[in-house]
């Protein structure tokens, strides 16, 4: 396990990749790295320095915010913008600013800082989510210093057409944006549409102020790439938004989880297998409980296909709306058909359109699932997921998931089934994960936390000793080697497979002919091991400490 941190600098919450995995940047409280990814313990260049001016952190604390921990330059936001520079942004003592980083020698662009607002916070512990998509930046954050605006912008592109959410209540209320994704579903489409940019995050809910006041509700909302704002309605406003309820529940037992904390979207060999990770939270009196749920591409799209919610103002509810619909259809992307139809763009689109749009922004059906994995006593932070190769060319998940305490589980999902395969303390000092970061070509993730950044190898077989212990492990990076008596790496295995054997469905058993070459011993699970759902619901039992056990 590699370890980087440096003197005097806090707060590495920011990780990202360069495009071809070459470079790892890590954007920190008033610092930037460029580390390499190899061992993050070196670092490629020398550390960027990028603090707030003491005029700034003096204004920032005479304004109510506190000097030791809020008036500094938290860097909230690093991405490739092309193949020579970066683009950061930081809290700048509640002052938003951006600017470029040259990626060749690791400095900062000697042109004057841009202004942040709605590409990062005012406020580092609020939510933001941002990325850039062929040079345009798209990003939702909060607005204003008091934090009581929150906007889905877009802007940097050549062409800078600038979009902005509707400041309407019903387009967003008091949101807390954790995540956004791009999906190229230009790509193979016979109908010719559009890419999509989809945003998660939790807010106040207004479907009916009676049932769900004070409480929060998951949401996805989508907006096309191509959206340019209408004309009259809607100037530099998106057309396309469209929002709708995350559902994490067990409806028989009447559990719902509202508060979303993070996501992961895990691409497939096409944009039509994109699948989306949520990770959820909710509180049972004074237990905290967390739950992962996954989302079919597929799903999401009929949700936002179908019918739509329209806000009564006799009975201050949003009902599904039974009403003619104008035509072109409100909130979708500019498609073959639109442009048969004389809709090449859509600043072409009519005022009845757009002013649907605008007052039906959610979605009447919900984007349902049950918890792949409900953990109780724990509190889920960040999560990634990577695809893996079984020895028989299957294909399953591996989640890798940051808890607020500083722990990390490996869960493998096959089929409907999760099971967790280890914990790893990762911290002498319990403290959030605040980021997750795989590495597929090094065969790495990267952890970001308050006080360092670490590294660690997606899988480590040698740590099971025996064939018991290397095929009871589920692990799916791991086979049994019988020529070589070890537990081996599959992807880094040189040479036949046919000496591998793998069980991850744990079919030996159910069989009844399991053979090893000696005795067996399975050890009582751990009270860190949290509950586990499969295809049939089951509760577990808790150990002493109050956290859940049970196995897949």
């Amino acid at each position: 396990m590699a370890r980087f941190s440096a003197p005097g600098v806090w707060n590495y919450s920011t990780v990202t990749l360069s495009d071809h995995e070459r470079v790892l940047y890590v954007g920190a409280r008033e610092a930037l790295f460029a580390l390499d990814p190899n061992d993050i313990s070196r670092q490629r260049r020398p550390q960027i320095d990028w603090p707030a001016p003491q005029d700034k952190k003096k204004e920032c604390a005479s304004k109510g915010k506190n000097n030791q921990t809020e008036c500094f330059n938290y860097i909230r936001f690093l991405q490739s913008y092309n193949s020579t520079h970066l683009y950061a942004c930081g809290t700048y003592a509640y002052q938003p600013k951006c600017t470029y980083v040259i990626a060749a020698n690791f400095t900062l662009n000697t042109a004057p800082l841009e202004d942040g607002r709605g590409k990062c916070p005012y406020d580092p512990a609020k939510g933001h989510t941002g990325l850039i998509v062929d040079e345009e930046l798209y990003s939702a954050t909060l607005f204003n210093f008091l934090g009581t605006e929150a906007v889905i912008l877009r802007n940097l592109g050549h062409q800078h057409y600038s979009m902005k959410s509707d400041d309407l209540p019903a387009w967003l209320k008091e949101p807390d944006f954790v995540g956004s994704s791009l999906v190229r579903e230009s790509i193979g489409s016979k109908e010719g549409d559009d890419d999509k940019i989809y945003f998660f995050f939790s807010e106040r809910p207004t479907e009916d102020r009676n049932c769900y006041a004070e409480r929060t509700m998951a949401r996805v909302a989508r907006v096309c790439k191509g959206d340019l704002g209408g004309t009259r309605t809607l100037q530099k406003k998106w057309t396309t938004f469209q929002k709708a309820r995350l559902v994490c529940s067990l409806p028989e037992r009447h559990v719902a989880f509202n508060n979303l904390r993070a996501t992961f979207t895990l691409p497939g060999q096409d944009w039509g297998s994109t699948i989306f990770f949520g990770i959820f939270h909710a509180q049972w009196g004074d237990v905290d409980v967390s739950a992962v749920c996954q989302y079919h591409i597929s799903d999401v799209k009929k949700v936002f296909n179908g019918d739509y919610n329209e806000y009564q103002d006799d009975s201050q509810r949003w009902t599904r709306y039974t009403g003619p619909v104008p035509s072109p259809r409100p909130g979708a992307c500019i498609t073959n058909w639109h442009r048969e139809n004389g809709y090449n763009r859509s600043l072409q689109l009519p005022d009845a359109t757009l002013n649907f749009a605008k007052k039906h922004p959610l979605m009447a059906e919900e984007a349902q699932a049950r918890p792949l994995l409900l953990t109780k006593g724990v509190n889920f932070t960040r999560l990634a997921v990577d695809r893996v190769s079984t020895l028989d060319q299957r294909s399953c998940n591996m989640l890798f998931i940051g808890t607020a305490d500083g722990w990390l589980q490996r869960v493998v999902v096959l089929g409907l089934e999760a099971h967790v395969i280890e914990e790893i303390q990762l911290f002498e000092t319990p403290q959030p994960v605040d980021s997750l970061t795989i590495s597929h070509s090094k065969k790495y993730l990267y952890i970001g936390s308050r006080s360092e950044v670490l590294q660690l190898p997606l899988a480590n077989c040698s740590r099971y000793q025996s064939q018991p212990d290397c095929l009871l492990a589920r692990d799916p990076y791991c086979a049994w080697d019988s020529e070589g008596r070890a537990c081996v790496r599959i992807d880094l295995h040189r040479g036949s497979t046919s000496s591998l054997s793998q069980d991850l469905m744990l079919e030996r058993f159910s069989r009844g002919k399991a053979k090893f070459d000696k005795p067996v011993s399975i050890p009582s699970p751990g009270e860190h091991s949290p509950w586990v759902l499969t295809g049939t619901p089951c509760w577990w039992q808790t150990g002493s400490s109050g956290r859940a056990y049970g196995g897949g």
